[in-house]
């Protein structure tokens, strides 16, 4: 039952949306949320390849199957699995930014990358706060459930991104959605009506 619930898109992009109802919210994250993860794979890539292993690109070019490889392709699978339309949008994407990140390190070297990720990342994760904090007026998913914020962020932000152009993952999806997400912010909001009480 757990192992159906973790790959529920409706239950997952609910939960996710329950936190990211306000437009300005959720642009933010639409502009933030793949710049945390394309930094997060270029810290990553600083990591030791598994038994030595590259990914060939040519005869000069590897790619480490490193740390940051299993990471994107967690974040792959995990997508693909959930629907596998959009999943391998999402999943390419994130193959794209393990390529894109490896390209970055190499050029960069650790000791300048690790400070453009710093920057990168306290530049994001201020915004994604202000969103939440100012327009939001939630606190993030992140205090919830950390796991499922985490795994779950790019995949809603290309969500929301594909929506704009009509695409759902069967029909019903958004109205199922919306539903959840409205039950979701009338309990919320009526536990934090209790508390002030």
């Amino acid at each position: 039952m757990a192992k159906q619930a973790l790959f529920d898109l409706e239950r997952q992009f609910a939960f996710y949306g329950a936190y990211h109802s306000d437009p300005i919210n959720v642009l933010i994250h639409t502009l933030f949320v793949w710049p945390i993860f394309f930094t997060s794979l270029l810290l990553f890539q600083f990591t030791p390849p598994f038994f030595g292993l590259p990914f060939y690109l040519s005869d000069s070019r590897t790619l480490p199957l490193n740390f940051a490889f299993v990471f994107a392709l967690v974040y792959a699978l995990f997508y693909v699995l959930m629907d596998w339309k959009a999943g391998s949008l999402a999943a390419l994407l994130c193959f794209l930014c393990w390529i894109g990140s490896s390209a970055l390190a190499l050029r960069l070297g650790f000791p300048l990358a690790w400070k453009v990720v710093l920057a990168a990342q306290l530049f994001c994760w201020t915004f994604q706060f202000i969103g939440h904090g100012v327009f939001e007026k939630r606190a993030p998913a992140l205090l919830d459930n950390l796991f499922q914020a985490f795994l779950m962020a790019p995949f809603f932000v290309l969500l929301e991104a594909l929506n704009f152009i009509g695409y759902e993952p069967y029909p019903g999806f958004h109205v199922n959605v919306r539903a959840k997400i409205e039950a979701d912010r009338k309990a919320w909001q009526a536990s934090k009506q209790n508390k002030s009480s």
